[in-house]
Formats: C-alpha cells, sequence, structure tokens
C-alpha cells in the first residue's frame, strides 16, 4: 500500500491540466451571486477560488519541474492539450471576481499574466497537437475540451472590458485587448466547431466518447455573450465606436445558440448514462459541465441588463440555481475524490 507521501507524489504526477476548471466554475457562480444579491455566499465563494488557485498554481509548478515528462505528454496530446487553457481561462475569472471587490492592482497583474500566457499558447499548443504530430492523424482526437481555446480568448475580453473603466490611462489599450481577443474567440469558435463536426460526421460518437468537456461548447457560446456585453458596456473609445452595434447583435444571437444548445446536451448525456448505461463516475471534466451552467447565468443576467432584455436576465437569474446546485455536487465528489485515498490509508 502506498504511504502518504507516495500517495502525493502520484496524485501530482497524474494531475489533469484541465483542474483549473473548478476555479472558473467556482469564480463564476460567485460572480452570479454577487450579481442577484447573495453578498455572503459570493464571498465565500471568492475564498474558495482564491484558494483554489493558490494551491493549483503550487501543484503545478511542482509537477512541471518534477514530472516533465508526463506535462510535455499531456501538452501534445489531442485529448489534454487544450485543457492548458483552463489556466487563462481560470486566472481571469478569478481576476474579474476580485476587481468587483477593488483590490488594488492584482487584476491588472492577472490580466498581464493570462495575456502573455494565452498569447504563448495559442502558438504552442495547436503547434505541439496539430504541427508536432509530423503527419499522424489528429482530427480522432478533437473533442469539446478544444473549446476552451475560444473561452480563455473571451476571457480575455471580459477582464480588459471590466477593468477599462477603472483604469482611464490604460482605456484605449484595453479597450484593443478586449476588441481583439473577442474577435480571436469567435473565429476560434468557428473552427472549432466545424471540426468537432468533422470528427463526429467520420468517426462518429459512441457513448463513451461523449463526455463533459462537449458542455464547453455552451459555455464558449455563453462567455462570448458575456464578453460581448461587457464590451457593449465599455466607455466610448475609438475600437469600441466602430464594432459596439456588431458586437450587441452578435450577443443576442450567441445567448440563442447557447440557450439552444442545453436541451440537445442534457438528451445527449440521457443517451450516455441512462440509455447505454455509462457509470457516472467522478473525473475533473465534471467541473467541465459546472462552469458553462454558471456563465449561461452569468451572461444572461449581464445581456439583459446591456441590451434591456429583462426575460434573458430573468432566465440567467433562475439559472444561477441550477448552476450552484450543480457546484455543490461536484465539489462534494472532489472533495471525496481528494479525501478518500488518504482516508483508507489511514
Amino acid at each position: 500500500m502506498l504511504g502518504t507521501g507516495e500517495r502525493t507524489r502520484a496524485a501530482v504526477r497524474d494531475l489533469s491540466p484541465g483542474y483549473f476548471a473548478l476555479v472558473m466554475a467556482s469564480g463564476i457562480v460567485s460572480v452570479g451571486l454577487g450579481y442577484e444579491g447573495f453578498a455572503v455566499a459570493s464571498t465565500v465563494l471568492l475564498v474558495i477560488t482564491a484558494a483554489a488557485y493558490v494551491l493549483l498554481v503550487g501543484l503545478n509548478i511542482w509537477r512541471i519541474v518534477a514530472y516533465r515528462h508526463e506535462v510535455a505528454a499531456d501538452f501534445a496530446s489531442a485529448e489534454k492539450g487544450f485543457f492548458f487553457y483552463t489556466f487563462v481561462a481560470g486566472t481571469n475569472v478569478l481576476a474579474t471576481r476580485l476587481a468587483g471587490e477593488h483590490v488594488p492592482g492584482v487584476p491588472t497583474l492577472l490580466l498581464a499574466v493570462s495575456f502573455l500566457v494565452w498569447v504563448v499558447l495559442g502558438y504552442a499548443i495547436p503547434w505541439a497537437v496539430v504541427l508536432g504530430r509530423q503527419g499522424r492523424e489528429t482530427l480522432s482526437g478533437v473533442n469539446g475540451s478544444w473549446f476552451i481555446w475560444a473561452v480563455a480568448s473571451q476571457s480575455i475580453a471580459v477582464l480588459a472590458a471590466t477593468l477599462e473603466p477603472t483604469l482611464p490611462a490604460l482605456r484605449e489599450a484595453l479597450s484593443v485587448v478586449a476588441v481583439a481577443s473577442w474577435g480571436v474567440g469567435l473565429i476560434l469558435y468557428g473552427i472549432i466547431g466545424m471540426s468537432v463536426v468533422v470528427r463526429l460526421l467520420q468517426h462518429g460518437l459512441t457513448p463513451e466518447t461523449f463526455g463533459p468537456p462537449y458542455w464547453v461548447t455552451m459555455g464558449a457560446a455563453a462567455i462570448t455573450v458575456l464578453a460581448g456585453s461587457r464590451i457593449v458596456e465599455m466607455l466610448n473609445t475609438p475600437m469600441v465606436d466602430a464594432i459596439r452595434g456588431l458586437v450587441a447583435g452578435g450577443c443576442v444571437v450567441f445567448w440563442a445558440f447557447a440557450t439552444w444548445l442545453i436541451p440537445v446536451l442534457v438528451a445527449v448525456g440521457w443517451w450516455r448514462h441512462g440509455v447505454h448505461r455509462v457509470p457516472l463516475r467522478y473525473t475533473p471534466s465534471l467541473w467541465s459541465i459546472v462552469f458553462p451552467l454558471g456563465m449561461y447565468s452569468v451572461a444572461g443576467i449581464n445581456l439583459g441588463q446591456a441590451d434591456r432584455l429583462p426575460l434573458v436576465a430573468w432566465i440567467g437569474g433562475a439559472f444561477l440555481w441550477v448552476a450552484l446546485a450543480a457546484w455543490i455536487v461536484v465539489m462534494t465528489a472532489t472533495v471525496m475524490h481528494v479525501v478518500r485515498p488518504y482516508w483508507r490509508a489511514r
């Protein structure tokens, strides 16, 4: 039987690069609770989000130093490589929530860090996953996790648009960053969506291959709505003025598409677990369901306020309770998953 030290090292070695989705999910539910006036609950989730972020940064640094080969294998994997973008999105979700607490300097610093990592990963991961395979087939590895690339881009736009009114000296630069990253995320969503459709048409969809990351399809559409509605609310700059009308219309279209996707994803989930009896076990990718639910809620609330659409805002507020319930279930499963091996060892 493994001792505590060996068990911990094995957990770090096998740590999923997508675990920052826990930060993404907790942070966005915290934002939603703050929007709806539940300040205490929002603060509790903010503390959990910040603690999880610090812990995961430390564990990932440990993994990079001690288990370089495992990290490199994940980085070049079509199935896992794009999970590294959860660091970018998690950083920006946490920073966006901290911006609401008026923490001076920290959100701006986190934006600088996430932007730099986003730029580097934007070239490194596609190179490693696609071009680095030396002619080997890649399409069969395409899955919903690839949409996290688009999510990361839109998270940059959300944070830049959030900070723009409070940083007059950086207003022009932040407006360029917000609009540019929103546009990049929009194009990436289309490219990845076509890749996923081609993959499904060529390789089919089995109950085993349809996993929680496919929910990011909806989450990516929802964060596109949130980023766009934040851009619509930005102060006037030449970049924002040039695109404000297009962004406002695009937000409504993407909100409609995200809404349409929810019954589809629920139905396919029932087909997987109810019809084909695939066991519902804990995996870190379950956070890839919680984040889209929370993001859909926050995007609806924000879009309803920005475009004066009270029905959309009401739907977003109602959906917050679905996201909170999912967060409680998955967080309980996460804690049990982490604690159980040590408890059994005792």
